[in-house]
């Protein structure tokens, strides 16, 4: 099953989108501003920050918009950036690391804010249940609990404990208690992303698709060459992600694409979905190869998960995907398989994601490597490079690129084999422990 075509993966997500035009190809050449490279969440919120400001923003998109991992991800619109971000102090002190943990929160606020202000039809849902799979994650989640109280959390949250969680949040008998946070929750990321780029092009960004960029010549102005013509632009933003390749290797070699999987169940009956998650939150547990899961608008479980490191996709996505499935849901054993899909998700070797520019060329700016918080930290990056190519100057922006990222070893043959290997050494340790 050929998962990277020039078109849509066959997912539900592109099966029940809306606004599926068909943009042009770049046939002429054009001037601009900026152009923006990658037509996912970081490159079309980016251009949006842009012409909000009265530039001048052109996209190239190899494919389609959203074709990434933009449009096939979990849509599970979760606070938080990366990892523990305490460990970065001593590169952006106890004020940086404040700032991202506020950014953290405030980056999910961002995507209700635009969804609500432009009224874009993408299912959202609140509400989030982080699972525990032992007690000693439980114990940490209660850490976690009280941190945000004393923080001043703005929204509901509230400890479940192991002989709750079955009839409050998830009718398993895999988990050892959660914490629920409805300040987070779910949405259909492709339809949020096809509603942004339609936003986009309402405020002048020239969008361009089926457009992959061939060449880029450097200098006081840019020209990124595609097959049908020539953009120049006094700023590029680099918003490929887990798919810049050889478009700049000192930024591809800093990310590692790991490729993650989903299944979409036959539409379920308001029965059975309400027994399985009764509050139709939007769930995701702890394991180094975690399961994350939600109920779609019409009552289909999408269920993905099995983070895989070695640049190889399975024959079978179903046929994969379906035992992880059943080990949380054995009730769901006669229940039939619609959809089945995968993409690549862009990894950094700190979890954290890269946004800075080019020391060699300073009018290039990229932002990559989300580590599986993308959807909200793809549009709090796009801000923070609205600002400072806007303005020359971000506070947030400063924080973030100060953070230094390593380059996986290995080169682009052996990064994903070394990765996989030390991804196995966790999972083993994580099944004695």
């Amino acid at each position: 099953m050929n998962q990277y075509t020039q078109e849509h993966a066959r997912s539900y997500y592109a099966a029940s989108a809306h606004g599926m035009a068909n943009r042009p190809a770049l046939t002429s050449d054009l001037v601009a501003d900026v152009c923006v490279v990658g037509g996912g969440f970081t490159g079309i919120n980016t251009a949006i920050e842009l012409a909000q400001r009265g530039l001048s923003v052109i996209v190239l998109e190899a494919r389609r918009i959203g074709w990434g991992a933009s449009g096939r991800n979990g849509g599970q619109l979760i606070r938080g950036i990366g990892h523990d971000v305490s460990g970065f102090a001593k590169h952006i002190g106890a004020e940086g690391v404040r700032y991202l943990e506020h950014a953290g929160t405030e980056s999910v606020q961002v995507v209700g804010n635009r969804i609500r202000e432009h009224g874009i039809d993408c299912d959202l849902r609140w509400g989030f249940c982080e699972l525990a799979n032992t007690p000693a994650q439980f114990a940490g989640l209660k850490a976690e609990y009280a941190t945000l109280k004393a923080s001043g959390y703005a929204f509901e949250t509230r400890l479940v404990e192991p002989e709750q969680i079955r009839q409050q949040v998830v009718n398993s008998g895999v988990y050892a208690g959660g914490l629920v946070d409805m300040g987070s929750g779910h949405l259909h990321p492709l339809n949020l992303v096809l509603g942004e780029a339609k936003l986009a092009q309402s405020l002048g960004v020239k969008i361009f698709e089926q457009s992959e960029v061939l060449e880029l010549t450097h200098g006081s102005t840019v020209k990124v060459r595609c097959a049908g013509g020539t953009v120049r632009a006094t700023t590029l933003v680099l918003a490929c992600n887990a798919h810049l390749e050889d478009i700049e290797p000192k930024l591809s070699g800093k990310v590692l694409p790991a490729g993650s999987y989903i299944i979409a169940t036959q539409p379920l009956s308001a029965e059975l979905a309400a027994q399985l998650i009764p509050h139709n939150l939007a769930l995701c547990d702890q394991k180094v190869g975690l399961d994350y899961y939600r109920l779609s608008a019409d009552r289909r479980l999408l269920f993905g998960g099995a983070c895989h490191y070695s640049g190889r996709d399975p024959q079978d996505i179903a046929a994969y995907m379906r035992p992880q499935m059943l080990k949380v849901f054995p009730q769901l054993t006669n229940v039939r398989i619609d959809y089945q899909w995968g993409g690549k998700i862009g990894i950094t070797a700190n979890r954290f994601p890269q946004v800075g520019r080019l020391s060699q060329h300073p009018n290039v700016f990229y932002a990559q490597g989300y580590s599986g918080h993308g959807l909200n930290v793809t549009h709090w990056c796009a801000k923070l490079l609205g600002e400072a190519i806007h303005v020359g100057h971000s506070q947030g922006f400063d924080v973030f690129s100060a953070v230094p990222h390593m380059t996986f070893p290995g080169g682009r043959v052996l990064r994903s084999p070394l990765l996989a290997l030390g991804m196995l050494w966790y999972r083993m340790r994580e099944m004695l422990g």
